[in-house]
C-alpha cells in the first residue's frame, strides 16, 4: 500500500513543474486549504457556483465586470462564508491554535 502511495506522488510530482523543490510541510498545508476552499464553496447551489466561476473567468484580472455583475458577484460570495474560510485557513496554518473569535470573528457577528 505504501509503494503504491508513493508511487502515485512521485508521478504526480513529475506532472507538475515546481511540485518537487517544494518540502512535504506546505504541499499538506496546501491541501488543507484546497479541502476548505472545496467544503466553502459546496455550500452554493449548483447554479450559484456555475455563476460565480462564469462570472471570474469573465472578470479575470482585467477588471471588467460591470456594477450589477459585482454586485451579483459580492452576493454569491457572501454565501460562502469567506470570513470564516479565512480565519479556519489562518487556524490551519497557525503552528498553535487561535483563539475562536479570531477564527469566528467576535461573538455577536457569529453565526449558528
Amino acid at each position: 500500500m505504501a509503494s503504491l502511495r508513493n508511487t502515485l506522488i512521485a508521478s504526480g510530482t513529475r506532472r507538475v513543474p515546481g511540485l518537487r523543490r517544494l518540502p512535504v510541510l506546505k504541499l499538506l498545508a496546501l491541501a488543507e486549504i484546497a479541502l476548505l476552499a472545496r467544503d466553502h464553496l459546496s455550500r452554493l447551489e449548483s447554479a450559484d457556483r456555475r455563476r460565480l466561476f462564469d462570472l471570474v473567468r469573465l472578470g479575470g484580472r482585467t477588471r471588467t465586470l460591470s456594477s450589477s455583475d459585482r454586485e451579483e458577484l459580492i452576493r454569491i460570495l457572501a454565501k460562502t462564508d469567506p470570513r470564516r474560510f479565512a480565519g479556519l485557513a489562518a487556524d490551519r496554518l497557525s503552528p498553535v491554535p487561535l483563539p475562536r473569535r479570531v477564527v469566528y470573528g467576535p461573538r455577536r457577528s457569529r453565526r449558528s
